[in-house]
């Protein structure tokens, strides 16, 4: 709800000022956990692109971190003396599913390094025809090439004596 509302914000802010792109501070670790939350919550394999139109169709969202790592932005921000703000209304509290989540990475990470950005890799990288969304590919007109061959035929319901 929190996220929606900010969102909003500036959706409205953006429109008042003549703006037409909104940028906002998602990291890689933002989209890799929205993947994991959209999955086991929302049953969609979805993430956060780095550039997408909104719903409404009148702005575009651009993530200019989306390819950073938390841990660096952290690093970062500690080195120039950006204050952190936590907001009590939107993730920060404990046992939040995206709490869960970002401990679930972090417990993967330690024991496996290298696997968020195995994932992240993954999320650039789709095959549609190695899922099973028939929206994304079509399913029903594979064909397949080969010359037709009859007389080498098999006869699979009585391979097995059945």
């Amino acid at each position: 709800l929190c996220s929606r509302l900010r969102r909003g914000s500036l959706y409205s802010f953006a429109e008042q000022i003549g703006a037409t792109k909104v940028a906002l501070g998602h990291h890689r670790d933002d989209i890799v956990e929205t993947l994991f939350l959209n999955m086991f919550y929302g049953g969609k394999l979805k993430a956060m692109p780095p550039k997408l139109l909104s719903d409404d169709k009148r702005n575009i969202i651009i993530r200019p971190l989306a390819y950073c790592r938390e841990q660096d932005l952290a690093a970062l921000a500690a080195f120039r003396g950006f204050p952190i703000i936590p907001c009590n209304l939107c993730g920060s509290q404990e046992n939040l599913q995206r709490q869960v989540i970002k401990q679930m990475l972090r417990d993967w990470e330690e024991e496996y390094p290298g696997r968020t950005e195995t994932i992240f890799t993954a999320i650039k990288n789709i095959s549609p025809s190695q899922l099973a969304d028939v929206t994304r590919f079509d399913f029903g007109s594979l064909t397949i090439d080969r010359p037709e061959s009859t007389d080498q035929r098999i006869n699979a319901v009585n391979i097995f004596g059945g």
